[in-house]
This record gives C-alpha cells, structure tokens and sequence, in this order.
C-alpha cells in the first residue's frame, strides 16, 4: 500500500551523523508548526512538519480537534501544504484522541505509531525511517516506559535535525514510568536518545519545563540550570528552544551518574538513582 511515504524502510546505518562546521551552511528546508493545544487545563502540543520543496506535511499528535483542524485547513487551502497522514508518538488519548475525527476531515491518510494508537495503520519498527515529501528523513526510535508503544521520532532534513519525543523526555524532566520500569526509562533517555547529536533540538508533547527546572534545581544547583530557570521567568513555550545537548546538562534524569545527583538520591546504581528521582518528582510540592 502507497501511504505517500515513499515507504518505510529499515534503516540501513545508524541515524546519527557527525555534526561539521560547512554542513552547518547547508539551507534548511524543513519547517515546524508548533500548535499549543492550551484550552482549559491541556499544556499539550501537537506539531505540523513540513518539506518546504514539496509542501508535503504530516501533523504529529493531533489530540484535540478544536484547536488543530483549523490551523490545518488554513495551511490546505492557502495551498502551504499537502497534508500526508498523522504522527501519534503514543496511545494516550491526549496524543492520539483526535485521530478519528482528524481523518473524518481527511479520510484515508495513513496513521503512523504504536500498535495501540487510534485508527493506526503502521508501526515502524525501531530505526526504521520514512519520509515527509522529499528531503524530511524521519527515524522512529522506540522508547518503551511511559508507554510500552511509545516512539520518539528523530527528523533530519540536510544538517538540521529534531526529535519529537511525546512523553518521553520534557526539557528538563521525563514522563511517568507507568506501563515502564527506571531500565527502561534509562535506557530510552541515556542509551538512546542521548546519542542523538547535541544539536538536535528537542520537541517534547507537553510544556512542563517551568515545573520540571522547579524540581531539577532542588537537586542539582548549576550555571545551566539557573539559566533555563531564567528562560522559564521570560518565556511560555520552549518547544524547540532546547538541544539534546542542553538536556545533558540541564535535565537531573540524563544526569543519573553525577556525584551531586547521586549524594542528594542517596543511591549510586544509575537505575536506583532514575527510580528514586521519579519517586521524589512524583510527590514534589515546589
């Protein structure tokens, strides 16, 4: 079947490349749509990737209607895009609930994520790769934990590179281990995420950096994060503001084997200093 992919393939090499200053120079030719999905008590995103050249777009958890379709349409018929299908980043209503009333106004797109996700019509295996339109290289990375059909997507278009990471890593923080264990967790953040290239920029599913860098300087006190607490002071929306390479510095749960962490865990063992920070996270008041 033609999702208008080009067809997910297995990825041959890894997906990480060695970052040079003359790639740097290379024009970029994608483009991110953030939609903050904001109405009530929601602090959800969802993001609309498009290849410049072609116009092909996919949106990546399009949760609530009410506030997507719009932005969608608007992009359709002022001819911006030839909407390609949907993302979902895990099974959560929150990320996937809107797929169905999304594909009543689009019918028969392809639905990319977990086996679980709503009306999902393909499950990349992990570092299988597809594409949006021409140039936007798309590699699932599973990361198992907060749900077990969680996927984070690692998005390339020459030397600009992104990843999508739903509620796996938050700029500053990680989901909750509900389907998952702390292995797991650690496993996604520090085996696997964190050798993605330092200059990824990070677009997580929910804005949860000023709560997160509340709790990150309770236990690691440090230049980079006095630094995104003061981004947090000045800005609402950090989607994309921040690198995997800032979160190696900022973020306590890609940190676990820091002496500081560890003396103020009590635990040594990675996996027991992720399991008790997640626990101290978990009932934080401040």
């Amino acid at each position: 079947m033609n999702f208008a992919l080009r067809a997910i393939r297995a990825a041959t090499a890894s997906p990480l490349r060695k970052v040079t200053t003359a790639n740097i120079l290379q024009r970029r030719t994608m483009h991110i749509q953030s939609i903050p999905m904001w109405t009530g008590s929601h602090d959800n995103y969802a993001y609309v990737v498009i290849d410049d050249k072609t116009k092909d777009a996919m949106v990546i958890d399009p949760a609530n209607p009410p506030e997507v379709l719009p932005v969608l349409k608007e992009l359709i018929d002022s001819g911006k895009i030839n909407f390609k299908g949907i993302i979902n980043t895990h099974h959560h209503y929150d990320h996937a609930g809107g797929n169905a009333e999304t594909l009543k106004a689009y019918p028969h797109l392809p639905v990319i994520g977990g086996a679980k996700c709503a009306e999902v019509t393909t499950t990349p295996k992990h570092h299988q790769t597809f594409k949006i339109g021409e140039g936007v290289n798309v590699t699932a990375i599973h990361t198992p934990c907060h749900t077990q059909d969680s996927i984070c997507y690692f998005v390339e278009d020459g030397e600009e590179r992104v990843v999508f990471t739903g509620d796996t890593l938050f700029i500053a923080g990680c989901g909750r281990f509900f389907e998952g264990t702390a292995e797991e967790m650690h496993e996604a953040l520090n085996n696997r995420l964190a050798k993605l290239p330092e200059d990824t920029r990070v677009y997580p599913g929910h804005e949860y950096t000023k709560s997160n860098i509340k709790f990150g300087k309770s236990v690691l006190d440090t230049p980079a994060v006095r630094e995104l607490v003061q981004f947090c002071e000045e800005n609402e929306e950090t989607q994309g503001k921040f690198t995997i390479g800032d979160e190696l510095k900022h973020n306590v749960f890609m940190r676990v084997e820091d002496p500081e962490i560890q003396k103020a865990t009590g635990e040594t063992d990675p996996l027991k200093v992720m399991q008790k920070l997640r626990d101290l996270k978990n009932n934080f008041k401040g």
